[in-house]
């Protein structure tokens, strides 16, 4: 009887008779492959689903008995298309997406390379500059153009007149474009 032949083979497999896991694996491949084939529609799917199948008949092989020996235990052949069966139904109940080479272009937006290594150093330049400015001229900076606050909240904060805050921007910002002078764009 072939179900016979395939569960001596699965209790070889059992014990690690690689040879018989083998033998076994070219028995019912064409098979399974075609069976899943047919039910996924997709050969790539179809592959993996049957390797899946093999490896859960490897795994399963150490506690398989022989059907005469286990009363109600299925046969292999039964046992292993229910498992290829099931494992199809689950793939086809994933989400799908669609293969990439399907996926329109979207173009980005965003800057380039070039772009981003300009900004970068740019960032890189100004916060040099920043950071040669004198402390108070720094805070003075930091609190009105960094953090948004008006000139009365940043007066408060640095303890200063009004007069005092707009005198230390004013004076900020001229040894700013003094110190990146070199930096800043053309004008045309």
């Amino acid at each position: 009887m072939v179900d016979s032949i395939d569960d001596d083979l699965m209790m070889l497999a059992g014990r690690g008779d690689k040879a018989a896991f083998t033998r076994l694996v070219g028995r019912h491949l064409a098979r399974a492959g075609a069976l899943a084939g047919r039910i996924m529609g997709n050969r790539g799917d179809a592959e993996e689903i049957v390797q899946e199948a093999f490896l859960r008949a490897w795994l399963k092989a150490p506690a398989w008995q022989k059907q005469g020996s286990a009363a109600g235990a299925a046969q292999f052949s039964t046992w292993f298309h229910r498992v290829l069966v099931n494992l199809c139904i689950d793939r086809k109940r994933r989400p799908t997406h669609d293969p990439l080479d399907r996926a329109e272009e979207v173009a980005d937006d965003g800057p380039g390379g070039f772009e981003r290594t300009a900004e970068a150093e740019s960032g890189r330049r100004v916060a040099a500059a920043v950071a040669e400015l004198p402390e108070r001229q720094r805070a003075a900076l930091a609190l009105c153009h960094y953090e948004g606050m008006s000139n009365i909240e940043a007066a408060r904060i640095l303890d200063v007149s009004v007069g005092a805050l707009e005198s230390l921007l004013v004076r900020a910002r001229k040894q700013l474009r003094e110190s990146l002078a070199d930096f800043a764009p053309e004008k045309g």
